[in-house]
């Protein structure tokens, strides 16, 4: 079943694989926040474990 009226992919700029989907793309946007803000968190808590080590050498 081929319902696009599109023939051929030369010259596409873009090609978007979730395009009729949203919410893949709202899956794929949550990880990615999931993720951003996770690495922030684990390397604030690695800074703060860092520095009392650093601390307790004095």
């Amino acid at each position: 079943m081929n319902t696009s009226p599109i023939t051929t992919w030369d010259g596409a700029a873009a090609y978007f694989t979730f395009a009729d989907k949203p919410i893949v793309m709202y899956l794929i946007l949550a990880a990615a926040i999931v993720i951003t803000f996770g690495t922030i968190i684990m390397a604030a808590i690695h800074e703060v474990e860092a520095f009392k080590k650093l601390e307790d050498k004095k």
